[in-house]
């Protein structure tokens, strides 16, 4: 039940080249970053992400991303990541991107043993009817472009099949975890980490407070610890380490 490992490298000792990730974190809030850079370090190489945005100021997924370690990102959002979009628009990286509530669903849904569900996003659009780029050629065609999905009525309405996903290894970053992985996370960060915690086979948190079974009120937990393999505490120095994407300051 102890499920505590001693260091970062030994966390993802076992993720190998061509791994498929889930990773929590929205911008630069509540990004796994010491276990990113644990797999920095080991040089993995040809994964497969599936997050929300794939980092941002050479922090996060960016990480990995600008050593070319990743070839496919599934997720809802470029944003100002310049190298996402160089690598994405050369042809040197696939990009499935999909809307940001179905990407969602899909983690959890993945997580919950729910195989495929309907929605109506997408509907009308290149998300249902297929032909959304993938990848580019390099020269300004596309060389991968996405399938049409399924689309059925309900009460008058219709909805367009979205598959659940389930991914190798999920990284996620918490604020405070015990031995068992049952984990608490804080505000904003809780944004997509426990539904890639949830679509992990095997899923490794990174808690800024280590605490032992049974000092956390069983009524906060965001996550129980049956989804998640593997708890790194952090040191007061990486717990602390957290930049800002966009300060605002008054004049």
């Amino acid at each position: 039940m102890d499920k505590v490992v001693a260091t970062a490298l030994e966390a993802v000792a076992d993720v190998p080249d061509g791994a498929s990730l889930a990773v929590g974190g929205f911008g630069l809030s509540g990004v796994p970053n010491v276990l990113i850079g644990a797999l920095y370090e080991r040089r993995v190489a040809g994964l497969s992400v599936v997050s929300n945005n794939c980092g941002a100021m050479e922090s996060g997924l960016a990480v990995l991303l600008a050593a070319g370690r990743i070839a496919r990102v599934t997720g809802s959002y470029i944003g100002a990541n310049k190298e996402f979009a160089r690598q994405y628009l050369a042809g040197e990286l696939e990009v499935e991107l999909i809307p940001q509530g179905t990407l969602a669903e899909r983690l959890r849904a993945g997580g919950a043993g729910i195989p495929a569900f309907y929605t109506p996003a997408g509907v009308g659009t290149q998300v249902a009817e297929g032909g959304l780029p993938w990848r580019y050629d390099g020269s300004g065609g596309v060389a991968v472009a996405s399938p049409a999905k399924e689309v059925r009525e309900f009460d008058g309405t219709e909805y367009v099949l979205e598959r659940g996903i389930r991914t190798d290894f999920a990284l996620v970053r918490a604020a405070k975890g015990d031995r068992h992985g049952n984990l608490v996370f804080s505000k904003s960060a809780r944004n997509f980490n426990p539904l890639a915690a949830m679509a992990g086979r095997v899923t490794i948190a990174e808690v800024e407070e280590l605490v032992e079974p049974g000092e956390m009120d069983p009524d906060a937990v965001h996550l129980p610890g049956i989804f998640v393999q593997r708890v790194l505490a952090l040191t007061a120095e990486q717990a602390a380490d957290k930049k800002i994407e966009q300060r605002t300051v008054r004049s």
